[in-house]
């Protein structure tokens, strides 16, 4: 991988973005999607959608990831200077104690802090025993009072996000970062849009980076809106099963073995003309792929499909290891076949193309 591309990608997982509080992702997107995009807009909630026209006349083309990732929000500072949070997105209890955050003030400084509890030493046998409740954690982050706190600029509805160093494991191709899920999406939206800008396409692509997709995929309901498109994608990140104790029956996708084509989640089921458009495009190209099947979780692609009248929609994902925890690994070789894939998809629908497509 080019060391600019590198350097996109830590950008972007160091910055930090919660649901409904995205702007420094969505700043870092501007910047990438300014250098290839013909215009960029904004939906209502915050959505950034950059255009580039290839072909005027043909059909309108959208491939979007989701700018936020999992955190926490402040909701109240205890009388000793504790922080109380509402979690962003799903957490898991047992991955949070002991985990270090950051909260952004409204005033942009940045207070570091650590999830605590009561001490396991004061815990009767029963609780030991089984997941801490989150609600009974909190945040430290050095405050003696309430007062003290506050002076420090901390306020109910400041954002609260992992902490953790972007990191190339041991110089081997797995990369671990906070947020992957899902700024390698973005990463890979802003890659495919640079490379239909230079090599040219028979549409008019839409790249987006949605908002508040972790609580409810809520931002590709208004950018999908928007746009009106007649063929959309989700990328994302989907479950990884390579990792001791997975079962395939549980996921069997692994890292390094190319995109994941999702088949099926909680959200949707894939729509059959996509899903086999996109496989011959990736065995044509011998483009090493993995059909997925989320059972318990969704993309934005949920919401693109019945945006209005309805939208052929499919997720197109990057396995990852640790989902919504402060550290996930994602495979190099993953995002730079999810952007070769996704590039060349977008290349093929022409006007035909989607009507074969749409139609059958």
């Amino acid at each position: 991988m080019e060391e600019k591309e590198l350097r996109m990608l830590k950008r972007l997982t160091d910055a930090k973005g919660v649901p409904g509080n995205e702007k420094q992702v969505r700043d870092i997107f501007v910047e990438y999607a300014g250098k290839s995009a013909d215009s960029i807009v904004f939906d209502g909630l915050g959505s950034v959608i950059a255009k580039h026209v290839g072909d005027k006349s043909g059909p309108k083309i959208l491939f979007a990831g989701h700018l936020d990732e999992v955190g926490f929000m402040v909701t109240t500072i205890t009388e000793e200077g504790f922080i109380k949070f509402q979690p962003l997105g799903g957490w898991w209890a047992q991955v949070m104690l002991a985990q270090q955050v950051e909260i952004t003030t409204s005033k942009n400084a940045v207070l570091h802090g650590v999830i605590g509890c009561k001490p396991p030493h004061v815990l009767t046998a029963e609780v030991r025993n089984k997941a801490y409740d989150i609600k009974d954690m909190f945040i430290d982050i050095g405050a003696s009072s309430k007062e003290e706190a506050n002076s420090w600029g901390v306020k109910p509805g400041d954002m609260i996000t992992p902490y953790i160093e972007f990191k190339r494991l041991n110089h081997s191709k797995f990369l671990l970062a906070k947020a992957w899920d899902n700024r390698i999406g973005t990463a890979v939206t802003l890659k495919v849009l640079e490379n239909l800008q230079k090599e040219g396409h028979p549409n008019k692509a839409f790249a987006v980076g949605n908002v508040q997709e972790e609580v409810g995929l809520r931002g590709a309901k208004t950018a999908t809106h928007l746009v009106d498109p007649d063929i959309a994608f989700a990328l994302d990140t989907g479950t990884a099963g390579d990792t001791p104790g997975m079962t395939p029956k549980e996921a069997d996708s692994k890292l390094g073995q190319g995109p994941q084509i999702i088949i099926y989640d909680a959200s949707m089921v894939a729509h059959k003309g996509l899903r086999d458009f996109v496989v011959n495009v990736a065995e044509e190209l011998a483009i090493p792929f993995q059909y997925t099947v989320i059972a318990g979780g969704g993309t934005d692609a949920g919401s693109q499909h019945v945006t209005r009248n309805g939208v052929p929609a499919l997720a197109i994902t990057v396995a990852t290891r640790y989902l919504h925890s402060h550290t996930s690994v994602i495979h190099e070789d993953d995002y730079l076949n999810t952007v070769k894939l996704v590039t060349e998809v977008v290349k093929r629908l022409d006007n035909e193309t989607v009507k074969k497509i749409k139609f059958g």
